[in-house]
C-alpha cells in the first residue's frame, strides 16, 4: 500500500512554528510535573501499602475514607478503580514506620469493623481462602469422610474448598449465599454447613502489595538510570552510525517525546510503576527508530545531491519516507489503542504511554528531530547551507 509518494511538503519552512508549539507543550509539562500535581508514584517507588478492594454493594469513597479514619489511619489515598459500577477502589497508605509488611492488616480490620460488624464468629467466604474453608468443612465433616482416613478426608474437603474459591472467582465476589451453595463440587450437606457457619462479607481484597522505603528508593533510582542510559545509548549509536548533528536531533526528539508523554501521564494521574518504566523504554526505542529511518534517507540523499542545501535534502527525505511513517504509526496505533480501550485497568497506563508516545513520536520525527539537526549544523558553523548554490542533480 502506497500513498503520499510524490508529496512535496516544505516541512522545514514552518520549523519555527512547530518549535514554538513544542516549547509550549514542554512548558505545560514542566508546570504539571514540578508545580502542579506531579507524578503519582506507585508503591514500587514510594513504599507503603496498596490494596485493591472489591465491594459487594455500591459504596462511596467518603464511606471508605471515614471507615479508615475511624480506625486511626491517616494520609490514605482512595480512588475508584475499574469500570463504572464495578464497586472497586484502590487504597494506598504511606510507609508504616518500623514495619516492612505495611498497614494492610489495619486496613482490612478497619473495613471489617465498618462493613462486616454483624457476622459474629462466622467464616467470611469473601475473604477466606481455600485452606480456611477446607479446614472448617473437615472439622465438621458434613460429608462423613472421617471414616475413610485423614488423607482421604483432607483431599475431599480441600477439593470442596477449591470449588468454593473457583465459584467466587467466577462471580468476582459472592453477593449471595446461593452462589456458594450452588457451586459445582459442593454437596448439599457441605452447602448446608457453609450456609449456617459461613458469611457473605461486604468486600473482597483483590490485590495486596507492600513495599519498604529502601526498596522503593532503589527501584526509583534504577528506573531513572535505565531511562537516562537508554537516551545516552541512543545518542552514541546515532553519532557512530550517522553524524553528531543527527545524534543531537534524535536525542532532542526523544527527550521531547519522553517529557511530553510523562506530563500527560501525570495530568491523567495514572500510577507510575515499574511497568510504566518499561513502557517509556519502549517509547524511546520506537521514537528513535522512526527518526533513524528519516536520517538514513537524508544521508542517502546527501550522497546523491552533494551541492543541495541540507534543508532541501531534509524536506525531500521526509516526503520520501512520509508514507512509511504514517502507515507504520497508524497500524501500531490501532493495536495500542485496542489495548488502551479494551485491555482493562492493568494495561491502561502502559498502553496510554505507548499510544500518546506514538502520536508525539511521529510528530517529533518530522517537526523536531530534523529542525534541531539543521539548527545544530548552523550553530556549529561547519556548513552554511543557506549559502550553498542549489544545483540540479
Amino acid at each position: 500500500m502506497q500513498f503520499l509518494t510524490n508529496s512535496k511538503i516544505p516541512f522545514l519552512k514552518y520549523r519555527s512554528v512547530f518549535v514554538w508549539v513544542s516549547a509550549a507543550l514542554l512548558l505545560v509539562t514542566v508546570a504539571e510535573l514540578f508545580i502542579l500535581g506531579g507524578i503519582n508514584f506507585g508503591i514500587d517507588f514510594t513504599g507503603g501499602t496498596q490494596l485493591t478492594v472489591k465491594m459487594r454493594d455500591e459504596i462511596s469513597v467518603d464511606d471508605l475514607r471515614n471507615a479508615l479514619s475511624d480506625a486511626g489511619l491517616r494520609e490514605v489515598q482512595i480512588q475508584t478503580y475499574g469500570e463504572a459500577g464495578a464497586n472497586e477502589a484502590l487504597i494506598k497508605t504511606p510507609i508504616k514506620e518500623g514495619s516492612e509488611e505495611g498497614s494492610s492488616n489495619e486496613v482490612i480490620d478497619a473495613l471489617d469493623v465498618a462493613f462486616n460488624g454483624d457476622r459474629g464468629a462466622k467464616l467470611d467466604l469473601n475473604q477466606r481462602g481455600r485452606n480456611d474453608i477446607a479446614s472448617l468443612l473437615q472439622t465438621a465433616d458434613p460429608d462423613g469422610k472421617a471414616g475413610e482416613g485423614l488423607t482421604a478426608s483432607t483431599a475431599h474437603y480441600d477439593a470442596v474448598g477449591g470449588a468454593v474459591v473457583t465459584a467466587r472467582q467466577a462471580n468476582t465476589i459472592f453477593t449471595s449465599m446461593d452462589q456458594v451453595t450452588s457451586a459445582e463440587g459442593v454437596s448439599p450437606a457441605a452447602a448446608s454447613l457453609l450456609e449456617s457457619q459461613g458469611y457473605i462479607g461486604s468486600f473482597l481484597i483483590r490485590s495486596n502489595e507492600s513495599g519498604g522505603p529502601q526498596i522503593g528508593s532503589v527501584l526509583r533510582t534504577k528506573g531513572y538510570l535505565a531511562v537516562i542510559l537508554s537516551l545516552i545509548g541512543m545518542l552514541m549509536y546515532i553519532w557512530y552510525r550517522f553524524e553528531l548533528r543527527f545524534g543531537i536531533g534524535a536525542l532532542v526528539a526523544v527527550f521531547h517525546d519522553f517529557l511530553i508523554t510523562l506530563g500527560l501521564f501525570a495530568l491523567i494521574d495514572f500510577e507510575f510503576n515499574l511497568s510504566t518504566i518499561a513502557a517509556f523504554l519502549t517509547l524511546v526505542g520506537y521514537s528513535v527508530n522512526d527518526t533513524v529511518v528519516i536520517f538514513d534517507r537524508v544521508r542517502e540523499n546527501m550522497r546523491r545531491f552533494r551541492r543541495r542545501p541540507l534543508e532541501d535534502l531534509m524536506n525531500l527525505s521526509i516526503n520520501q519516507t512520509l508514507s512509511r511513517t504514517v502507515l507504520t504509526s497508524s497500524t501500531t496505533l490501532l493495536v495500542v489503542g485496542s489495548l488502551f480501550f479494551a485491555g482493562g485497568d492493568v494495561l491502561r497506563p502502559f498502553s496510554f504511554v505507548l499510544m500518546i508516545g506514538i502520536i508525539i513520536g511521529t510528530y517529533s520525527s518530522i517537526f523536531v528531530a530534523s529542525p534541531f539537526a539543521l539548527l545544530w549544523e548552523r550553530w556549529t558553523g561547519s556548513e552554511d547551507d543557506d549559502k550553498k548554490p542549489a544545483k540540479a542533480s
